[in-house]
């Protein structure tokens, strides 16, 4: 399985509309070679780098229960599916704003093996919990961003 966008490639700068600095548009996501039995896909953009200055990983968007033929998520949009919470406490993208530094950002795609029985503005932690034992491949593609 493969995630990509048009607007960066893995490992480099995530484009400053994307971000906090921007206009805060979610990127758009490209998804291939989905495996064959997948019921569901989940989205999920985190921030490790927070640590050092939130004291745990920042979550920024968390998309379950996306149909597993979804191939394109366009700018500026949520995939169908279920929007979870972020750790800002919204249910919605929220671009990378690090306060410190230089940030990675992952962009993570899971293929399960079910739909997750889980409602409307669950928590990445409540996703993974929910999601372990049923994934069947994931894909990741990595950004980075330092505010100017």
């Amino acid at each position: 399985m493969k995630l990509t966008s048009s607007e960066f490639l893995d490992g480099k700068r995530i484009p400053i509309k994307y971000t906090c600095d921007g206009i805060n548009l979610s990127p758009p996501l490209m998804i291939s070679d989905v495996p064959i039995n997948t019921k569901s896909l989940v989205l999920i953009m985190d921030d490790p780098d927070a640590i050092k200055a939130t004291g745990k990983v920042w979550d920024h968007w968390v998309v379950f229960n996306i149909p597993p033929e979804t191939v394109n998520i366009k700018e500026g949009e949520n995939p169908k599916g279920i929007i979870g919470k972020d750790s800002r406490g919204l249910n919605d993208y929220s671009g990378p704003c690090p306060p410190d530094g230089e940030h990675r950002y992952f962009f993570k795609v899971f293929a399960l093996d079910k739909m997750l029985d889980l409602k409307h503005g669950y928590s990445k932690t409540q996703v993974e919990i929910a999601m372990k034992g049923h994934i069947l491949e994931e894909a990741v593609l990595m950004g980075t961003y330092k505010r100017v």
